[in-house]
């Protein structure tokens, strides 16, 4: 009861502080933060902005990008870069590297329509949404808002479940995400129950996944038995697990530390994916690679895709884009596709297909990452 009460509340808040222009000076994603902390309450901008503890984790994911240098080339034709935006995921052909990341409480943005703009703005631009378990909207609601009319054909989004102490409630959640037309299941691996976060604590902001459960290698197989969708597993942090997920059969693998909101001085994607790529770096091509957390311009996508990243997510960016409604998350598409594109010409880069690592200079980068041979 208490938590209803709350939630009406802070819906009231935003309706009182009104509605804000798309028109206002958004050039960039990190704008669409400054936005979200002038138009949302206390209590719902520290849900979406909150790490855990002291929050070194969430500040590294956006410091380590620059241990990373360019080393651009010159005199190339990248007149037709934009022409090679274009990837598939899993099969399934999207018009650019980038997905909008699962994230709960979309309602806080944009108190009607929540999801739905997400699920609809990533069917106009073609990308992939992942919706999360703890959505505002329900699953059935997001997949009604699917468009019928993509590069696939009707839209294509996956799932993102947790998974709940009574394993048959988890079952019960897969099935209705394959009802309602999932094409995959992202299933979180990085949180076992409630984690340390400070900022929200002190606006009386829950987490959304309170429950505790277990998270072992025995429940994943179990899922496998639960389902014929490719299962993702979310929550990768070492080349170790990495190695072991191909070994247990998983279609694909997603670099995160939850957008350090689990646990402190935890390694960044960037870090992450490097470690793969020194120590496995098989894993590349035996899997296809996805990776969130910290991501705020195109150049910290175009470094993921020189590792070997196949697509990357971005989680609070558009959680703050949804103040300003379908508008809002339609132009973070549309600035992140520009950057890359206008990134990757800088770079000197003729094909986003095939970049390489042979574009950065991985040296001071490569002393943060755990290296099996030393």
């Amino acid at each position: 009861m208490h938590s209803s009460l709350l939630l009406i509340t802070q819906l009231a808040a935003v309706v009182l502080a009104g509605e804000p222009w798309i028109n206002e000076d958004i050039r960039a994603l990190p704008d669409f933060d400054w936005a979200a902390r002038q138009h949302l309450n206390d209590q719902m901008y520290s849900f979406y902005r909150t790490g855990t503890a002291g929050e070194q984790s969430y500040r590294h994911n956006l410091d380590i990008w620059k241990s990373v240098q360019f080393r651009s080339r010159h005199l190339s034709d990248v007149t037709k870069l934009n022409e090679t935006l274009a990837t598939t995921i899993l099969g399934y052909n999207f018009s650019a590297p980038f997905f909008i990341a699962p994230a709960a409480r979309g309602i806080y943005g944009d108190p009607e329509r929540a999801e739905l703009n997400f699920v609809e703005a990533a069917g106009k631009e073609n990308i992939l949404y992942i919706p999360s378990m703890y959505a505002s909207k329900t699953i059935e609601e997001i997949a009604a808002g699917k468009s019928n009319s993509t590069l696939n054909g009707p839209q294509v989004i996956f799932q993102q479940i947790y998974t709940n102490a009574n394993l048959s409630v988890t079952w019960d959640n897969i099935r209705r995400a394959e009802r309602a037309g999932a094409k995959a299941i992202v299933f979180t691996i990085d949180a076992p129950g409630n984690s340390v976060r400070h900022r929200a604590a002190r606006y009386d902001t829950t987490n959304a996944n309170s429950v505790s459960s277990a998270l072992t290698w025995d429940v994943y197989d179990q899922m496998r038995n639960q389902t014929s969708l490719p299962i993702i597993l979310k929550g990768i942090t070492t080349a170790e697990d990495a190695l072991l997920a191909v070994e247990k059969g998983a279609k694909a693998i997603y670099i995160s530390n939850h957008g350090g909101r689990q646990l402190d001085h935890t390694p960044g994607p960037l870090e992450i994916a490097y470690e793969i790529y020194r120590n496995a770096p098989q894993v590349f091509q035996q899997v296809e690679v996805l990776a969130d957390s910290g991501i705020r311009y195109g150049s910290d996508v175009l470094k993921l895709l020189a590792l070997g990243v196949k697509a990357v997510g971005m989680g609070r960016p558009f959680m703050y884009s949804n103040v300003y409604g379908l508008e809002g998350v339609t132009k973070a598409i549309d600035i992140m596709r520009t950057e890359i594109v206008r990134d990757g010409a800088q770079l000197d880069a003729t094909n986003l297909q095939n970049i390489s690592t042979s574009f950065l200079n991985t040296r001071q980068l490569e002393s943060n990452v755990y290296l099996f041979d030393q």
